[in-house]
């Protein structure tokens, strides 16, 4: 039997549950960090099933929109790797841009509902 799949979850600013035992209950073996240059660094290790994060949108971004341009080009040639995001509901038109230009798995607006992260997670299993 194979073990837990990989999983990287970005937690950069947080305000709601730490969900790694919910992570664990759905088959993944979690590494938590706390910045995008923690996350990169992880992906050079190796490529996790899934990706949780936060999309924050911010309008004085200099060079970009987001805080996830520079993770999801890295992802950009694996689409075997799903990407959950947590979001602000106003910030919904912004990732919807966004979701134009980068494969999303998932978004969940904040607050979270647990139940539907839950089925987020063990569809990213299939």
């Amino acid at each position: 039997m194979a073990g837990p799949l990989p999983l990287l979850a970005i937690v950069e600013l947080g305000g709601y549950p730490n969900f790694s035992g919910l992570y664990r209950r759905c088959g993944y073996e979690p590494e938590m960090v706390a910045t995008q240059r923690k996350a990169l660094a992880a992906l050079k290790r190796g490529l996790p099933r899934v990706v949780v994060a936060e999309y924050n949108w911010q309008y004085d971004f200099r060079d970009r929109s987001s805080n996830l341009e520079t993770l999801m080009a890295r992802l950009q040639p694996h689409p075997e790797v799903r990407v959950i995001l947590f979001h602000l509901p106003e910030h919904g038109g912004r990732l919807a841009q966004f979701r134009r230009r980068f494969r999303v798995f998932e978004a969940l607006p904040l607050p979270l509902d647990e139940a539907r992260l839950e089925a987020a997670l063990r569809r990213a299993l299939i």
